[in-house]
């Protein structure tokens, strides 16, 4: 997911609790935790079943894997959100390599995700960009081969929040979409169940403009793996509607539209001139568009219930029955045990980095009529739909 999260607050002293349920061994059973909503059959491939619309509903997706225990897109983190219950892994933000690779990292700027820094021979390699209007400065994928970037290692991304997670630090590589691909078919295999991933792809338009389009890329691996139909368990999903709409034209997958605040625009709608903001596309015409060429949005949370001055849920909007109306599911982002990034009402006591009352939070929201939602921690959204479905 990207870093238009309104929620994604990074401030605190960092002190979390230890996992609340126990792994247990390969086959990724959870202690305390009652077997999956919907039981699938093992299926491999390309073939997803009944598609998206097969999926337990509300739908947990382990955003960036469980990056609430591991640092996020690593393959100890997907595979971790499968033990923990996730029913879709968020296995890619997909950003490209100056060679041409596709490979998982949450933004291109990987100064603040793996040891770069710490690589005195790529100490030249610092450069400050603009990245969707944005100057920022740091390493960036797209100035690095695929060989440079294998000798980096994955870091915590937010550690003031996540102290435990550096435990985990320079444990793993960054890993390629082909990489994803091949795993997904692996653990679909030995855990006798389709598994699913949800990959974005990240600023589109940045790359598209310095000749490394990313729909093509990821259009040309999904049908090496056969991975590009509408019942193929690939969900994908994108920021900017128009990289959406070049997807529909390039493949069969289901498609969604991320959205975030309501006053932000879509950085393709930046660069083409279009004048509308997230606030046009949640208005039904702006729905009934959307719906023409894909399946589904992810929303900001704050625009299924928005916040008011202090932090506190107020009364929900009308977008997920205006979606529902037009035939768009709606997986919104994102939901993390810790109190700063919980509503104001589901904070318990006043250190910053503790847990909140999150399955109150998780009752609120799923009560509006979501349809998935994106979590760090997925144990926790897998036993709050258990309490909220009964």
């Amino acid at each position: 997911m990207g870093t238009r999260e309104s929620n994604e607050e990074t401030s605190g002293t960092g002190r979390r609790a230890l996992l609340g349920a126990a792994v247990l061994g390969a086959g990724g059973a959870v202690l305390g935790m009652a077997g999956t909503a919907r039981a699938d059959g093992a299926r491999h491939g390309g073939g997803g079943g009944g598609g998206v619309n097969s999926l337990p509903r509300p739908t947990i997706i382990g955003h960036r894997g469980a990056s609430g225990y591991r640092p996020e897109h690593t393959f100890g983190s997907y595979q971790l959100a499968l033990d923990l219950g996730a029913d879709v892994v968020e296995a890619g933000d997909l950003v490209p390599t100056r060679d041409g690779h596709l490979v998982c990292r949450h933004e291109p700027e990987i100064g603040g995700t793996t040891d770069v820094a710490d690589h005195p021979e790529f100490a030249g390699r610092k450069k400050t960009k603009l990245l969707d209007g944005v100057s920022t400065t740091g390493w960036f994928t797209e100035d690095f081969t695929l060989a440079e970037l294998k000798t980096l290692r994955a870091v915590e991304r937010i550690p003031a929040n996540r102290p435990h997670n550096t435990l985990y630090d320079g444990r793993w590589e960054i890993p390629t979409f082909e990489e994803v691909l091949r795993w997904q078919d692996e653990q679909t295999r030995r855990r006798g169940k389709q598994v699913w991933i949800y990959p974005e792809l990240k600023h589109p338009t940045y790359f598209r403009k310095q000749g490394l389009p990313l729909e093509e890329r990821v259009a040309k691996l999904l049908g090496k793996y056969r991975k590009d139909r509408r019942t193929s368990p690939v969900i994908l999903q994108s920021f900017e509607p128009t990289s959406v709409q070049r997807l529909h034209k390039l493949v069969d997958n289901p498609l969604v539209v991320l959205l975030s605040s309501a006053g932000s625009r879509p950085w393709d709608f930046v660069e083409t001139g279009d004048p509308r903001t997230v606030a046009d596309l949640v208005k039904p015409a702006g729905l009934r568009e959307i719906a023409s060429y894909a399946q589904g949005i992810g929303p900001t949370l704050d625009l299924v219930i928005p916040r008011d001055a202090q932090g506190r849920l107020t009364e929900p909007t009308t977008l997920v029955s205006d979606a529902h109306r037009v035939g768009l599911i709606l997986h919104p982002y994102t939901m993390r045990n810790e109190n700063p990034f919980l509503p104001a009402d589901f904070r318990k006591g006043t250190d910053p980095d503790a847990y909140g009352d999150v399955f109150g939070a998780y009752e609120a929201y799923f009560a509006t009529g979501i349809d998935g939602v994106f979590t760090d921690q997925p144990d926790t959204g897998r036993l709050a739909r258990e309490d909220f479905t009964g």
